[in-house]
């Protein structure tokens, strides 16, 4: 009897279907590859396709659909065209290019596209996000008034940044300036910002460094680190900073402060340069196209601090110049699209100086509204004391005599450049940096040569760090320095260094 029952459903369900209508019919274009080159390929037979689709070819390669023109498309190729052959089958996708986003990245180190290079496994995130999206409108945002501590003496107290800002770094190469973004990231594992650092085009001994540099911060956990590098095809070099935004857009929606370094848009103009004229678009200026400008501005103008319940969006583009040359079109183009500039001299590094900020060029368009009430107090006087210190230096080179008011603001300048001077990887809490220029301000360190300085301050960071006089909650709650406060850290320092001065005494 049950066989029975079981073939009667068998038999309803049968001509159910049979009874339906039949699925409409599915029109699927088929495109052919009419050309190809390094990075890109020519399709034709896709008419229907739309600007910025992904397309994939037969053998598993994607492109994007760059150039829209009558019986062709220009497609920009997200893997290698070697590959490809003339006359493969091409399909649209009905899709966007997207990246995965979410805090399942957290700790991988990914490419372009967000599939895993660290060999642990797939990612494992449910969501996708589409790379392109609108920069949000200014009702959608906030005045930046809250510092990003980078840990560094010369940015903190003379060219701050603030959460939600776009400060570029910029400078000739070998001048630091990855250095100085792999030390902010460093510097957050304590402020929860979580930190995005998007090669672009960079060699992969120089990628492995910073991972490594990253890793052994203890930021690893903290960081999502997107590779592109010079030997991947251009147009994963051309998408992976607005992947970098996708991310860190998803991270800034549920309310956290990000941070995402670029290093570095140079390389970045130069593959949306080659990718151009190999889809023979007009060039321009440089033989860049025509529309370079928009292609960094829409990019960067995703970045912001936004309204509350939402986060805050930080980016430290990095730009090479060339024989310093800050009137070059790309740096120039991304000098007027970002809220202040740090700037790396060649001729700072020559005398050993590190980092290598030139304060006289270096601006920060946020400036004090973003910098605690204790450092801004330090920094105007920081600036003037050492634009002094540069005329007077080159003055007296020519041997003239000096009076003893001026060899006094000489050694005072020497003190305050030489505190200045820091070490890679090694970030300072806001209190310490503080008590260090305090004490070079006030004359502590006058008189002292490089040696002797450098024990100075580490001898001023571990008093300080032992007892700060509430100087570090005085800070995280931006209050004034109270001339208590400095009496009593001047006095903290002035012993900190008899004691180790004595120290050393004994040893010797």
């Amino acid at each position: 009897m049950r066989i029975e029952e079981i073939a009667q459903t068998s038999g309803e369900l049968l001509q159910a279907l049979l009874d339906m209508p039949p699925p409409a019919p599915k029109v699927s274009e088929i495109g052919r590859v009419a050309e190809l080159g390094d990075g890109i390929a020519v399709v034709t037979g896709l008419a229907r396709a739309l600007s910025d689709e992904l397309v994939e070819f037969a053998s598993g390669t994607r492109g994007i659909v760059f150039d829209l023109e009558p019986g062709r498309l220009g497609v920009v190729l997200l893997g290698p065209s070697e590959k490809i052959t003339l006359g493969e089958d091409v399909r649209r996708t009905g899709r966007v290019v997207s990246v995965p986003v979410g805090p399942a990245l957290l700790g991988r180190v990914v490419d372009a596209l967000g599939q895993p290079l660290d060999g642990n496994g797939p990612v494992d995130s449910a969501s996708q996000r589409p790379i392109e999206a609108e920069a949000p409108d200014i009702l959608e945002r906030r005045a930046v008034a809250r510092p990003l501590a980078t840990g560094l003496k010369a940015v903190d107290a003379a060219v701050p940044v603030g959460l939600g800002q776009r400060e570029l770094i910029i400078g000739d190469r070998q001048t630091g300036k990855t250095s100085i973004a792999v030390d902010t990231i460093l510097n957050q594992k304590a402020s929860g910002v979580i930190c995005i650092y998007c090669a672009i085009g960079q060699r992969g001994d120089a990628v492995a460094k910073v991972i490594g540099a990253i890793r052994d911060g203890g930021m690893m956990d903290q960081t999502v680190i997107i590779a592109a590098g010079d030997e991947d095809a251009p147009g994963l070099a051309y998408i992976a900073p607005y992947g970098a935004m996708s991310i860190a857009e998803s991270f800034a929606d549920k309310g956290r402060d990000v941070l995402v370094v670029m290093d570095d848009l140079t390389h970045h103009a130069h593959a949306y340069r080659e990718l151009s004229l190999l889809l023979r678009r007009p060039p321009g200026r440089e033989a860049f196209p025509g529309d370079i400008f928009y292609v960094h501005a829409r990019l960067l103008e995703r970045a912001g601090q936004f309204i509350e319940g939402r986060g805050s969006i930080t980016v430290l583009p990095v730009v090479e110049t060339q024989a310093e040359n800050l009137s070059a079109y790309i740096p120039t183009n991304l000098i007027s699209i970002t809220d202040g500039q740090i700037y790396l001299s060649p001729r700072l590094v020559r005398t050993n100086q590190f980092p290598a900020v030139d304060l006289g060029v270096s601006v920060s368009r946020v400036g004090g509204k973003a910098q605690a009430r204790a450092f801004r107090e330090v920094a105007g006087n920081l600036r003037v004391t050492l634009s002094q210190f540069e005329e007077l230096e080159e003055f007296a080179r020519f041997g003239t005599r000096l009076d003893d008011s001026t060899r006094a603001r000489l050694a005072r300048g020497a003190a305050v450049r030489a505190a200045l001077r820091q070490s890679e990887r090694d970030p300072m809490p806001a209190h310490e940096q503080l008590a260090v220029l305090v004490a070079a301000m006030e004359g502590l360190l006058d008189g002292m040569d490089e040696a002797r300085a450098r024990t100075a301050m580490l001898a001023i960071r571990e008093g300080v760090r032992d007892d700060d006089h509430g100087l570090a909650a005085a800070i995280v709650a931006n209050q004034k320095l109270t001339d208590d406060a400095r009496d009593r850290m001047l006095k903290a320092a002035g012993i900190a260094i008899a004691g180790k001065a004595g120290t050393d005494g004994a040893d010797a």
